[in-house]
């Protein structure tokens, strides 16, 4: 008999993981805690790691479509826009890894992912407004209630809500709360035809450098629309769980002060911010910081980790096939077991992840001597030093 799998959490990671397990034959009911299936937020990088996991399940071409495919990643400096290094994108990443680099907006990739799990799954397993407010497991079953009282009752659970995860204290019951880092990041969309020709980018990936800040812009829409993302070290502001602030470009000055003419431009050019503060966790230390039983962690809810490497979404992902894969089409008895295969195939890989965005966040925002040799070293090394066989292989 198929599992009876409960997830909770409607994001990307959640429903990627409804999608692969419902491919497996399982039975699966998403637990969203909005009112409805939707995504906030711009753009996002898909690595050729996760758009070959994407491809697998099934969604090449819709993911393809929605796509812009840069041909080259930029990183300049933040002060003169001078070109520090280049990495070929494009033909390259598919050569070489097997897979695109892809970035796509956010919102894109989440209704793929909705569509697809609806249309597989007939009985329409995604459910609404269901904040989660009480977890009980036994032997051989786990129930979870939520704030509205309704009750649902399944062979398992995958905790796949977030940073503030509910039930990763079913995982972690002596948890810490998520480091706050100093850092804020302001994001900005902009349709691609509303900007001066000489900013608009269709093929792109821009990374600027500066002391205590750094920016990335990139096409996605297909090239119809730019994202634009600036991180800073600045106080945060706001509801730290809210990571849809309204913010203003003078609260972004006033964290970055002034860039070059080049990024001031863009900058300014943006029709509005939008703004959030950046937490992460630890790396990983264990198996067990993944999976307990019958309960799995997946995505933010096991490993949050820092946008400086552009993996958050892809490790999400690769949760997800990682977990259909160690459950197979094994039944309700075999829970614990495939759980506990998921979490030791996952957790160093994860860990590794989640270490190398902190390393990269010091890096992007060095000063000082730091910074003359990170140039330096970009300079010289060039795509050697920008590549990541070991991430994008995997």
């Amino acid at each position: 008999m198929p599992a009876r799998i409960l997830v909770a959490g409607g994001g990307i990671g959640g429903l990627a993981s409804a999608l692969a397990l419902s491919r497996r034959g399982h039975r699966i009911e998403v637990l969203e805690q909005a009112d409805a299936f939707h995504e906030v937020g711009a753009g996002v990088q898909l690595g050729p790691n996760t758009t070959r996991r994407l491809q697998a399940l099934g969604l090449g071409v819709p993911l393809a479509a929605m796509a812009a495919r840069p041909t080259t990643l930029v990183v300049r400096s933040a002060g003169s826009h001078a070109a520090i290094a280049k990495l070929p994108l494009g033909e390259t990443m598919q050569e070489r890894y097997g897979a695109p680099y892809l970035c796509v907006h956010r919102a894109d990739l989440h209704s793929m992912l909705v569509d697809a799990v609806r249309t597989r799954d007939a009985s329409d397993a995604l459910n609404g407004g269901a904040r989660i407010t009480e977890i009980a497991t036994g032997d051989d079953i786990v129930c979870v209630a939520t704030d509205d009282a309704r009750a649902w009752e399944g062979d398992a659970l995958i905790g796949a809500d977030g940073l503030w995860s509910v039930v990763r204290m079913q995982v972690v019951p002596n948890d810490v709360p998520p480091r706050a880092t100093g850092h804020t990041a302001w994001r900005a969309l902009v349709e691609m035809s509303s900007l001066p020709a000489a900013l608009r980018n269709v093929d792109r990936v821009d990374v600027w450098l500066g002391p205590r800040l750094h920016a990335v812009a990139y096409p996605v829409r297909g090239g119809a629309a730019l994202n634009v993302i600036v991180v800073a070290e600045s106080a945060p502001a706001g509801d730290a769980r809210d990571w849809d602030q309204a913010s203003s470009l003078d609260a972004l000055k006033q964290a970055t002060g002034n860039t070059g003419a080049a990024l001031q431009a863009l900058l300014e050019a943006m029709p509005s911010w939008r703004a959030w503060t950046l937490f992460d966790r630890a790396p990983l230390t264990s198996a067990g910081d993944m999976a307990d039983g019958r309960i799995a962690l997946l995505g933010d809810a096991a490993h949050p980790m820092l946008p400086y490497l552009a993996q958050g979404a892809g490790m999400a992902i690769e949760d997800a096939m990682a977990l259909a894969d160690a459950l197979r089409d094994g039944g309700a008895r075999d829970v614990p077991t495939a759980f506990r295969r998921y979490a030791e195939a996952r957790w160093q890989r994860n860990a590794r992840v989640q270490a190398r965005a902190r390393r990269n966040g010091d890096i992007f925002h060095a000063v000082g001597p730091v910074r003359l040799g990170r140039d330096m070293a970009m300079r010289t090394l060039g795509a050697r030093l920008l590549d990541q066989p070991w991430l994008f292989a995997g």
